[in-house]
């Protein structure tokens, strides 16, 4: 049993192989390789190495070996091996690669007081939080520091006045490097960014809407009590490749993470086709690997105790009737062309994977947001996720309010022109929805979005609370809390606000400057509709009378 591949506990950092040698001229590139279940690890290691590659690091939990091979021919010569399921290409790979990063100092010391129940001053403009009636809930629930809530995504700034005391950076990890030809140049020497740094923004500005500290200065999260990972796994560019983001999984079900976060697509397929007519037998193979790989992740996070939620996309479109995927593969750059998407066979990950919770996106009105995913098919929950667009026909309409304001780190805003470099906004900060706030001496920095990447954080703010409320001491992870996630399923399905479809059921966006690509039909009744799912997220609701929910 040893030397076959069965779900393991344990991540092995790295697994160092004598694989056969290649010659140095060769041009080497990195891959996944994904072990067929049952399949005897030294048979696929074997198979890696009669392709021409070498195993420099091995996930023992999902059975995947990451591998530096040539370009040529190897996923296909690899796949054909019995004791492998398949591989893709890994962008994130390099000859030297490292365990995972871990914090260069002590973790941060928990808040002295307790937080603050009082607004935070940029409250007025959370309407999202009002939405959610998180508002609403913290006389009840203000979220337990025993609950720790995972960001897999660009990475959380430590910095942050708002974050800083929410972060553990002790358990924080990076599973990505930067990857100039991605990324741009890299902001340290090993390309390996610290793991309270977030140079894109966007994590950031997930892991504030979840747990931003009830301070007394800037904005409030959620769930602003509760402990926040930063499981680092997608790119400067705002990429996520497969390998960071199953390590990233697999690693935080093993330290016992409550809820993981999850607003990204993987990256390079929008779609991941089974058989689709028109890819090469080379990338019908690298869809189905990710599609398995990403499964066997979640379902183990899942079976450890995570409550998995994801973004559902941006993509206006009915993931049960999905359109040509005209943008894929996304990256290397303009190797895109256009495919048919056939919805038996083709998945958009992690939205339409089991365990995961999808988010729809909605603007202040609670009308469903023009840009977001929807349909009967895969969404869960909607929450506040903003629609620039919203309240046509009033002064309201296109103002930087119909997003969703929330943390940003200073370095991203210098980096991408926000502020200049005594930390003024510039006119494109101004056009881009930056605002700074200020408290004596000390000031920071926050940011106006929309998508479906905001709305899933609130749902999983929303579940850090259901779990503080219920959750039970983990006896496997001593000092947390701990609840079954088919039970914070059933509590946030079950509180959740009911909304019908509008009336039309077909809603156009044609008067907003919108193509009749963007108008979406809204299917099924009031307890369950594709635009809302079961309902709007409802935290004070949750944390009230979830209770009635637990049972099942």
């Amino acid at each position: 049993m040893g030397n076959r591949w069965i779900p393991a506990v344990l991540l092995a950092p790295l697994l160092l192989s004598s694989g056969v040698a290649v010659a140095r001229a060769e041009v080497l590139s990195g891959y996944t390789v994904l072990v067929e279940t049952g399949a005897s690890r030294d048979a696929a290691i074997a198979a890696i190495r009669s392709a021409g590659g070498t195993v420099i690091k091995e996930n023992t939990a999902v059975g995947t070996m990451s591998a530096m091979a040539p370009k040529a021919g190897f996923i296909q010569q690899v796949s054909a091996s019995d004791a492998v399921f398949g591989a893709a290409r890994d962008f994130t790979v390099a000859e030297t690669t490292a365990a995972p990063t871990a914090a260069q100092g002590p973790a941060a010391d928990p808040p002295a007081d307790p937080p603050a129940q009082a607004a935070d001053p940029l409250e007025e403009e959370q309407w999202g939080l009002r939405m959610v009636r998180a508002d609403l809930a913290r006389d009840k629930q203000l979220g337990d520091p025993r609950v720790r809530v995972g960001v897999l995504d660009s990475g959380i700034d430590g910095s942050h006045p708002d974050l800083a005391a929410r972060l553990d950076r002790g358990l924080s990890r990076n599973f990505t490097r930067d990857v100039p030809a991605v990324d741009g140049p890299c902001e340290v020497a090993s390309c390996v960014d610290p793991v309270d740094a977030d140079d894109d923004g966007h994590g950031t500005h997930v892991a504030g809407i979840i747990a931003a500290a009830a301070n007394g200065f800037g904005t409030a999260g959620v769930a602003p009590n509760v402990t926040l990972v930063n499981l680092r796994a997608t790119q400067d560019s705002g990429s996520a490749f497969l390998q960071p983001v199953v390590d990233g999984l697999t690693y935080g079900a093993d330290i016992g993470l409550d809820v993981i976060n999850m607003s990204f697509f993987v990256d390079p397929w929008r779609y991941n086709c089974a058989a689709n007519p028109n890819d090469s037998p080379e990338f019908r193979t690298e869809q189905r690997t990710i599609v398995a790989a990403f499964q066997r992740a979640l379902d183990y996070a899942h079976g450890k105790g995570v409550t998995l939620v994801s973004s559902m996309g941006n993509n206006h479109e009915d993931l049960g009737r999905p359109r040509p995927d005209t943008t894929s593969p996304n990256f290397p750059e303009s190797g895109e062309y256009s495919r048919p998407v056939d919805n038996a066979t083709c998945s958009k990950m992690p939205a339409e994977a089991g365990h995961v919770l999808g988010v729809t996106a909605l603007g202040p009105s609670q009308a469903k947001s023009d840009r977001s995913d929807y349909g009967v098919e895969r969404v869960d929950l909607s929450a506040p996720g903003g629609y620039l667009k919203d309240y046509f026909g009033t002064p309201w309409y296109e103002t930087r309010e119909n997003r969703v304001l929330s943390a940003y780190p200073r370095g991203a805003s210098l980096a991408k022109g926000f502020i200049d470099a005594a930390g003024d906004i510039t006119p494109e900060g101004e056009r881009n929805h930056m605002l700074k706030h200020c408290a004596g001496t000390r000031c920071a920095y926050y940011i106006f979005l929309d998508g479906t990447s905001m709305a899933a954080p609130h749902v999983s703010g929303t579940a850090a609370l259901v779990v503080s409320q219920y959750g039970k001491a983990d006896p496997a992870h001593p000092g947390t809390l701990t609840l079954a996630p088919d039970v914070v399923e059933r509590v946030l399905k079950g509180t959740a606000d009911k909304i019908p479809c509008p009336t039309p059921r077909t809603v156009s966006y044609e008067h907003t400057g919108r193509t009749p690509e963007w108008n979406a039909t809204c299917e099924g009744d009031l307890a369950f509709n594709g635009f809302y799912g079961h309902g709007v997220v409802n935290a004070f609701a949750a944390v009230t009378r979830g209770d009635e929910f637990l049972g099942g």
